[in-house]
């Protein structure tokens, strides 16, 4: 059996030992060998190197002490548990110089601090995250995210949830239809726990305990902002709460007024954008759809108002009167 499938077929780490290799190897400590053949259900036990070849009988085996087997595995714990406190020495050392000055000179408030790479971005949050104690608000414009955003999500979602913390998020009604975010409110779901969805959002928002937001500062989500000053944060506080009263929970259905000729309120939403100057692209981004089902109801709205071109289309949505409905 080689190294690969073993991993495959036995996964499970030396901490873990399973019930099999528990036993042949106790069988093999009390006899002082045991037989290759039976082996079989615990290639673990020469995986983790706790069994060695008879050197006088290839078909046997012998079992390595557990003393050694232990030494052997605690050993690169304890020099990397070493090498740590090296390091936080270190740092220690090297930061004190200028902890001296900042403790003589004025304070310091870092109203607005600009984190560069994502690896920067996820760092702050984490430590938001577990600095958390009340609240945590977020606004996630677009449509359904990939599983890697999504199990990031969930993770730090759950380390807070488990906390007592609060969490209020805010999606687009685009995610009504994607079962990875419908997976992940199932996953993430608790009393303390509220998703509600809009059919357009702002940018993306994440406001912890009231005190502290992070907004991105490029489109490509490679540079975000964290923001400290009072005055900014309780803004886009308010700002998420107007947002919230008009949005509609998950889980229940969403109600558009009647419209006439057969135009939904998803296509309503794209009139008021097309009349307002917006290109498919744009409409799809505020939308959070792809640009394929945005260009699919400008047609089906051509279609319903008989419009024959796109400068047509604008004249008669203002004709039709359904932008004049209520929202």
């Amino acid at each position: 059996m080689t190294t690969s499938s073993i991993k495959t077929t036995h996964p499970h780490g030396i901490t873990e030992l399973c019930e099999a290799g528990g036993r042949l190897y106790a069988t093999a400590l009390r006899s002082g060998r045991i037989a290759r053949s039976e082996l079989e259900p615990a290639p673990c036990l020469m995986e983790f190197a706790l069994l060695h070849p008879d050197p006088d009988d290839p078909g046997w085996l012998r079992p390595v002490p557990p003393s050694a087997a232990l030494a052997q595995h605690l050993h690169p714990i304890e020099r990397e548990i070493q090498e740590r406190r090296r390091h936080s020495v270190e740092l220690t050392e090297s930061f004190e110089p200028f902890m001296d000055i900042s403790a003589q000179g004025p304070p310091m408030t870092h109203a607005i601090t600009v984190l560069e790479g994502v690896n920067r971005i996820n760092a702050a949050l984490d430590l938001a995250t577990t600095e958390c104690r009340a609240e945590v608000l977020t606004v996630q414009p677009g449509g359904g995210r990939n599983e890697d955003q999504l199990s990031k999500s969930l993770e730090r979602g759950l380390s807070v949830v488990h906390r007592g913390v609060r969490i209020r998020t805010l999606y687009q009604h685009t995610v009504r239809h994607s079962p990875s975010t419908l997976a992940y409110a199932e996953r993430i779901a608790n009393d303390n726990v509220e998703i509600r969805t809009l059919e357009e959002l702002i940018e993306r928002l994440i406001v912890f305990d009231r005190t502290v937001a992070f907004i991105p500062a490029q489109d490509d989500r490679q540079v975000a902002l964290e923001l400290r000053h009072p005055g900014l944060v309780e803004y886009l506080v308010k700002v998420f709460e107007q947002l919230w009263t008009r949005a509609a929970p998950l889980l229940e259905e969403v109600k558009y007024d009647p419209m006439p000729q057969g135009i939904s309120g998803v296509q309503r939403s794209i009139a008021q954008l097309l009349v307002e100057g917006h290109v498919d692209d744009s409409i799809a981004r505020r939308l959070g759809m792809n640009v394929r089902t945005c260009r699919a109801h400008v047609a089906k709205l051509s279609a319903a108002l008989g419009s024959s071109s796109r400068a047509q289309l604008g004249y008669l949505i203002a004709r039709s009167g359904i932008l004049d409905q209520s929202s």
